[in-house]
């Protein structure tokens, strides 16, 4: 099975004063379209607002760099949720919620969005509506339409319409005011993974946080687990597979270390160096092992399943571990002595291997 899983960085689709938007493409990065997964960047400069959009696709939102305020609206609610939002933040978004984004600081706002697009009209990229703007969706309907929908003189719907001259993205006036954020809309919408108890914690090794349907009740709803690891200058992140039928989706959130991918038949389909900025996908059921270059390495994944389980295979919790010494023995065709030396290896790391 031949198949390009070469890390790639993504390139700008739209953007202006206020910020811009970049995403990856199936084109360049085949394996979007094959695990029907989508990916894409909004950057936010100070003052930069991302109008209200919806999307084809459920997502999830990771904030990278930054704060600021996300809204969002769901079906039929009589009111949005205004969200404060900062680095370290996951938002589950469930496709046709309606989202906007506003950085009110000096620094940069970004933010990382990873979903599935199954059920979208281009597998492989998030096709976002726009309802106001240049492509919005209004722009669409004739002036009498739009007039009658919303009780409005066709004078007015011009006005309202054709005002707005950037696509999306667009720098906001200073003094113009935007609804505040309140504490209570992050609840049950929110995980922040700098600040959530860790599911693994290995000294010198790396630590991870896992988001799933108990800590964030809406990635049941999107149908996506996620998860942010930071692995230690010079360890090593156990060779291991989703055993559940998922695929993994990977940006290198900073730092950098090598990867290597085997899949069927022992081939080994990736072995490649990997910085902050890059994506990568490893396809259903095969394994994957990461080792951190001296500064260590963070990355955010998706799996395309809302409660993920994982197979390792080394360390304390590996399936080497469970089969029995006979089966080992029987198994590698080698004698009972080596056997027990392997096994007596790795008896109390789990996952993450400090460097020796």
């Amino acid at each position: 099975m031949d198949m390009d899983l070469a890390p790639k960085a993504p390139k700008i689709s739209y953007g202006g004063e206020g910020g811009s938007y970049t995403s990856w493409s199936p084109d360049v990065l085949p394996m979007l379209h094959v695990a029907s997964i989508g990916a894409a960047k909004l950057l936010l400069h100070s003052r930069g607002f991302a109008a209200p959009t919806y999307s084809d696709s459920s997502k999830v939102a990771y904030v990278l760099e930054g704060s600021g305020v996300c809204g969002l609206t769901i079906p039929e609610a009589e009111k949005e949720k205004v969200i404060a939002i900062k680095e370290g933040d996951a938002l589950a978004i469930p496709f046709g919620h309606v989202t906007w984004w506003f950085n009110p600081n000096e620094s940069d706002l970004t933010i990382l969005f990873l979903g599935d697009t199954s059920k979208g009209h281009r597998p492989g990229q998030f096709t976002d509506f726009q309802l106001t703007g240049p492509a919005g969706i209004f722009t669409g309907f004739t002036p009498e339409f739009v007039s009658r929908a919303w009780d409005l003189s066709e004078n007015d719907v011009a006005k309202l319409v054709h005002n707005q001259s950037s696509t999306g993205i667009v720098k906001l006036k200073d003094g113009q005011k935007m609804p505040e954020a309140s504490e209570k809309d992050r609840d049950g919408l929110v995980v922040n993974c700098y600040e959530a108890p860790l599911d693994v914690d290995i000294k010198g090794g790396g630590c991870v946080v896992v988001l799933n349907s108990k800590n964030l009740p809406t990635v049941e709803l999107v149908g996506l687990g996620a998860d942010l690891v930071r692995l230690c200058g010079g360890a090593m992140c156990s060779p291991g597979f989703s055993c559940d039928s998922a695929y993994q989706v990977t940006y290198v959130v900073k730092g950098s270390g090598r990867v290597q991918v085997v899949g069927i038949d022992g081939k080994r389909v990736l072995e490649t160096k990997i910085s902050g900025g890059q994506l990568f996908i490893v396809p259903r059921f095969f394994v994957v092992s990461k080792i951190a270059d001296p500064e260590g390495m963070e990355w955010f994944s998706i799996i395309t399943t809302p409660n993920p389980v994982f197979s390792h295979l080394a360390g304390r919790t590996s399936v080497w571990k469970a089969i029995s010494p006979q089966v080992l023995e029987a198994s590698f065709e080698t004698t009972s002595e080596l056997e027990q030396l392997f096994r007596s290896k790795r008896t109390s790391d789990a996952i993450f291997f400090p460097p020796k």
